[in-house]
């Protein structure tokens, strides 16, 4: 897999606190390993969107990871809104994840990162218009 890596993602992350940094890296890393081990996903591109570090793929949807200084203590894995994604993880994961309407699966700084559940949501996300047809996208 071909990752474009952005410079401006690593200056962006840089200006969040320390204790943010670490956890918007964990998100981050996980994304890329979903893709690297996703036999469909041949490119991922690592851009800023609405200043926050998001990373597409043809195969799939828009994953954004955010950051908020009017919510210090938490932050976000963001989905586009107009797709069924953060709707299909609620019924997955109704008792695992903390769902911000159909946005975004949201973490408290204390919350430990359910790996196992997260990398089927992101490999939903990353390969979400292949499977965007199947009820609740073939899970």
């Amino acid at each position: 897999m071909l990752l474009t890596e952005s410079p401006k993602v690593k200056v962006t992350i840089e200006t969040y606190p320390a204790a943010i940094q670490a956890k918007i890296h964990t998100l981050r890393d996980l994304i890329i390993a979903t893709a690297t081990e996703t036999s469909e996903i041949n490119t991922l591109e690592e851009t800023l969107k609405w200043g926050e570090p998001s990373y597409l793929t043809p195969t799939g949807s828009t994953l954004r990871i955010g950051w908020k200084q009017s919510q210090p203590d938490h932050y976000a894995l963001y989905c586009n809104c107009n797709t069924r994604l953060v709707d299909t993880f609620s019924v997955l994961y109704p008792n695992v994840f903390t769902f911000e309407k159909n946005r975004a699966i949201v973490f408290h700084m204390t919350d430990s990162v359910p790996v196992a559940e997260l990398t089927h949501c992101i490999r939903l996300a990353l390969t979400y218009h292949r499977i965007k047809h199947l009820p609740l996208l073939g899970a």
